[in-house]
């Protein structure tokens, strides 16, 4: 049984044709564990290719720390042989080695630009996650693992860099993110995090299309401008909404992940993993001793 915290939407902040809705309520989340750049960023944890002739679609993780470590779906590492991307939100065990289930976005590159991975501080957006959400449960289902369509991923970075006018030797999603990083910035400074703020639901124009939830607002904090630049780069895509998204289209997504028939298949990591999807919406929530760690949904 899955069972979510008692939520409330706030009042939207917005720019352009961005629309972000806090999400406030619960108590703090009983779970510790340190965030992936922060493990990575204190050398307690390293991420590095599987051997030396490497594995596209997974990663090694060392965690030395004597917490978890919380890896978030989208997230991009950067380096290595070629940058990825993650599959599905893991929660590494404490002093553990274990295997991660990655995307490469970064289809021009075979070869050593670092032995380790670092973070890029960017964020998959809501087409990309809809990619790794809609493909990883079917791989799941059939027993396979938390796989990607991984033409597909390919596919959505060479869209993204052709809309946004953005050119890479390498077929890199970083250097879309690097080349727009003004915009970003300049939106990130008008969509601060809100204080209290569990998680999020982003609306593009007239739609919401995604909620991202957490167990405490400290790990929403840490994370909110990372998240924010997924949503910032479909925005830079999108039109103006012609009206004002209504805070009833954030709760009706939001009921979407209570409310829905979840069905656990086997986690990456740590904890348990549940999904569902229905429709055009595709959802999962990684959750450890109990407690909801990361709940997500988007739709097309």
């Amino acid at each position: 049984m899955l069972a979510f915290p008692e939520i409330h939407v706030g009042e939207p902040i917005a720019y352009e044709c961005l629309s972000i809705f806090p999400l406030i309520g619960g108590p703090d989340g009983n779970v510790n564990y340190l965030l992936s750049d922060e493990a990575i960023a204190s050398g307690t944890v390293t991420v590095e290719e599987i051997g030396e002739a490497g594995s596209v679609p997974e990663l090694a993780v060392n965690n030395q720390a004597d917490e978890l470590v919380l890896f978030l779906e989208g997230e991009e590492l950067r380096g290595a042989k070629q940058n990825r991307i993650l599959n599905t939100s893991v929660l590494v065990a404490a002093r553990s080695q274990t295997k991660i289930p990655v995307s490469c976005v970064e289809q021009g590159r075979w070869r050593y630009s670092s032995r380790r991975f670092g973070q890029s501080g960017h964020h998959a957006t809501r087409r990309m996650r809809q990619i790794l959400k809609e493909t990883v449960q079917a791989s799941a289902m059939a027993g396979m693992g938390h796989h990607s369509d991984q033409i597909g991923v390919w596919q959505e970075v060479a869209r993204q860099s052709k809309s946004l006018a953005s050119s890479s030797p390498t077929q890199a999603m970083s250097d879309t993110y690097d080349a727009k990083q003004a915009s970003v910035s300049d939106f990130q400074t008008r969509l601060k995090y809100v204080e209290g703020a569990v998680g999020l639901a982003v609306a593009v124009g007239d739609r919401v299309v995604s909620v991202d939830l957490f167990d405490k607002p400290s790990t929403c904090r840490k994370v909110w401008d990372r998240l924010m630049t997924g949503a910032i780069m479909v925005g830079l895509e999108a039109k103006p909404a012609e009206k004002p998204v209504e805070k009833s289209a954030a709760e009706q997504l939001l009921a979407t992940l209570r409310d829905s028939s979840w069905e656990e298949m086997p986690a990456a990591g740590a904890g348990k993993e549940f999904r569902f999807a229905d429709g055009d919406k595709h959802a999962s929530a990684l959750v450890y001793d109990g407690a909801l760690v990361h709940g997500s949904v988007v739709t097309l």
